[in-house]
This record gives structure tokens, sequence and C-alpha cells, in this order.
């Protein structure tokens, strides 16, 4: 919920799609693999630590599916181990950001997510 707060506090003009679990995840994205293009997102910010189903089972599910794969997903988590990092690349995680512990931090970082992803990367088309 913070970062869906943080997505809207930094004006996102795109629609937000916020699921709770791994397992709400996958059946997300498994929409946007049975042709409803415009279910599929652009971005993907996905934790690793997620009940049901974790961040990692699910990054590898996203990049395994063709339809799914050229979706950039950035790792945005408590997380900064070592092996969680290179777990993360080797699953083709498009990049890996620790949460900053302090909320404006957090907020900071979100914003630069927006910036990056969403204004001055060009993404793939969705076919």
């Amino acid at each position: 919920m913070l970062t869906k707060e943080a997505l809207s506090d930094a004006k996102i003009h795109n629609k937000v799609s916020v699921v709770r679990d791994g397992q709400e995840a996958i059946d997300f994205v498994n929409k946007g693999i049975e042709g409803e293009d415009d279910l599929l997102p652009d971005l993907i910010l996905l934790d690793i630590n997620l009940p049901k189903v974790d961040g990692k089972e699910v990054l590898h599910y996203i990049k395994s599916h063709s339809r799914l794969k050229k979706i950039p997903v950035v790792m945005l988590t408590t997380s900064s181990s070592e092996l969680d990092v290179v777990d993360a690349y080797n699953n083709y995680a498009n990049c890996f950001i620790t949460k900053p512990v302090d909320l404006n931090k957090f907020f900071d970082v979100v914003r630069m997510i927006e910036d990056f992803w969403i204004t001055i990367v060009k993404l793939p088309s969705k076919d």
C-alpha cells in the first residue's frame, strides 16, 4: 500500500494495479497471456517477499513466457542479500532496488522509477 501511495504522490498518470500475493500476480499476468493486451502491464514492481508464491517464482514465471518476458520487472524489495540480487538478475530482472527504510527516501526512489521507466525508457510493443 505504501508503494501505491508513493506512486499516487508521484502523480503517476498510468493505471496502477495492485495484487496482494504472488499467486494473484501470476493470475493477473495470465489474463495478458490469454490475449487481453490491455491487461498486460507496462512495468511490474515486484517484491521478493510475497505470500503464497514468492517474488522469485513470479519473476521466473513472467520471464519464461513469450508474451510476458518483454515487460520490465523492477525488483523493489527490503532485501539487500547478494544472493537475492544475483538470483534476480539470473532470472532476467531488469533491475534490483533495495527499498530505503526512510519514508522520504522511499518516495524519492518511487519517483525515480517512474521518471526512468515511464518517462525516459522506450518500451517494446505488447505484441
